[in-house]
């Protein structure tokens, strides 16, 4: 019996062990995508502002974040926003911004032949990056 509970929590050590571990690679890292250009504006905490510049072709994939809610601040070009649940399409022209909350899923690209340039503000809440499937 006291074989099986230590497993049991052994196991469990090493689940909570692993998801630490990828939270201290993703923020050591960042997300896994490429674009033209991403300047850190401030980071705290709960709290992250950043300049994005995506190049034609470029896109951030499907994901969601569990706490934390996007601000989208489109400065320059087209930047496209794609929503689930709920399921939305916009275009934002310069000077145009959208909100997305936590838990939805989004996907962010140029939406045009220029390159986009727009501010990110996010929070309040510890970030998280979390793929979802396209």
């Amino acid at each position: 019996m006291a074989d099986a509970v230590n497993d049991l929590f052994t196991a469990k050590f090493l689940q909570i062990v692993a998801g630490v571990a990828r939270a201290v690679l993703l923020a050591m890292t960042g997300p896994s995508y490429t674009v033209k250009n991403i300047e850190a504006i401030a980071e705290g905490s709960d709290m992250r502002a950043r300049l994005y510049t995506l190049a034609p072709g470029d896109v951030i994939p499907w994901h969601y974040h569990t706490a934390v809610t996007d601000w989208y601040f489109c400065l320059v070009g087209i930047l496209r926003v794609e929503t689930r649940a709920p399921r939305g399409d916009e275009r934002l022209a310069a000077g145009a911004h959208y909100q997305i909350p936590p838990k939805t899923a989004h996907r962010i690209s140029n939406g045009g032949g220029e390159d986009c340039q727009f501010l990110l503000l996010q929070g309040v809440g510890a970030y998280d990056f979390n793929k979802v499937q396209d």
